[in-house]
């Protein structure tokens, strides 16, 4: 009964307050309990290389159509074919000669012809020079001697020059590689009578490929004439280019442009296929963090930094290049913030949670372990 009273006594006093009429309340905690063990770490400034993934395709560096120069002619003879590798000057095909070399022999025989003339002319107008003015001669008689000669001479040149024209053709029988480099067509065919410009051949020039990458209006402006190139081909080999140059429009139909990366020779590349690959810009600083810190939720790279009395806040980041196990951040985040590096896809924005050791420091799985986690967030596992 005493017990019971003295009890009595104090919830009175504790209800009606004390004598002076006020009351008192039970102080209530204002420390919310911790829902995570997590790590946290801090961005780290670093000079990374900043590159620019693109992808195009394969084609020649430059092609060389070889045709017929003169026409009417049958090909008698075939050297070449697809694939064939061929030096600058070497005979790829040959067209009938018969005719042109008749052709040939007529204007010998006209030069012949012309040069007797001319030797007749310069004889008589030698001696109407001797005889001018004793009236051997009359003087009409000496300027058509004269006029003679100077006929006769240039009847030789025109015959010369007609001589020339049919050895000439009788050169363009023999259709010859303009450069180095590997035959990509054919459409010679053996027996075929072609006419002046029909395409014989078409050359792949110094068997040169070139990766033709395809970037948009934002990138090419970076790119720049002898900058470095990895290229991975469709077989999966990685081969090394140079930016040869960048197109100085954009493509109206995409928007995009093209940057041309010349190939090494003997690279495997293949005209015609497609590969992948990035340009290398330099060096940039980049503020990075742990991939680990980074959850990708709702479709948008978040980070959660750590803030007063343990709370955490959502931030939503943009993220850019990457490099091993580090992600660069390009926006949403200070340099001096402190964020959740493991743990992060258990947190929620306003959670309170308690910075444990490094993982390597830890026990077992390391701080997201479930058996580190509290019941609020195991279910009371």
């Amino acid at each position: 009964m005493a017990a019971a009273a003295g009890l009595a006594a104090a919830l009175g006093e504790t209800e009606t307050g004390p004598q002076d009429g006020t009351v008192t309340r039970p102080a209530v905690s204002t420390t919310r309990n911790s829902v995570l063990t997590v790590t946290a770490t801090v961005p780290h400034r670093e000079d990374w290389a900043q590159t620019l993934p693109a992808s195009g395709a394969l084609a020649a560096w430059q092609e060389a159509v070889i045709g017929a120069e003169t026409g009417n002619l049958r090909i008698t003879q075939l050297f070449a074919d697809v694939g064939t590798q061929v030096t600058r000057g070497q005979e790829l095909a040959r067209l009938a000669q018969d005719s042109v070399q008749a052709d040939v022999r007529k204007q010998e025989a006209l030069v012949a012809q012309a040069r007797a003339s001319l030797a007749q002319a310069q004889a008589n107008a030698k001696r109407a020079r001797l005889v001018k003015g004793s009236g051997a001669l009359s003087d009409q008689q000496v300027t058509e001697y004269l006029i003679t000669e100077e006929t006769a001479r240039a009847s030789l040149a025109s015959a010369e020059a007609d001589l020339d024209s049919s050895r000439i053709t009788l050169a363009r029988t023999s259709i010859r590689a303009v450069d180095d480099g590997v035959v990509t067509s054919r459409s010679a065919t053996l027996g075929t009578v072609v006419s002046a410009g029909t395409e014989l051949f078409r050359l792949q020039r110094q068997s040169r490929v070139e990766w033709q990458a395809e970037l948009d209006a934002r990138q090419v402006p970076q790119v720049r004439s002898g900058q470095t190139a990895r290229v991975t081909l469709p077989d999966g080999q990685t081969v090394e280019g140079t930016v040869r140059q960048a197109a100085p429009a954009l493509n109206s139909g995409t928007g995009r442009g093209i940057v041309y990366v010349s190939l090494p020779a003997g690279s495997g590349a293949l005209a015609g296929g497609y590969a992948s690959g990035s340009i290398e810009l330099g060096n940039s600083p980049a503020l990075t963090l742990p991939q680990s810190a980074v959850v990708l939720r709702d479709g948008r790279s978040q980070v959660f930094t750590i803030g007063e009395n343990g709370r955490v806040t959502r931030r939503i980041v943009a993220t850019g290049r990457r490099q091993g196990d580090r992600v660069e951040i390009l926006s949403g985040l200070s340099a001096d913030a402190q964020v959740v590096e493991t743990g992060g896809a258990f947190l929620s924005d306003g959670a309170t949670v308690t910075v444990g050791p490094p993982p390597s420091a830890a026990v077992g799985h390391g701080p997201t372990d479930v058996a580190t986690l509290p019941a609020a967030v195991t279910g009371g596992r």
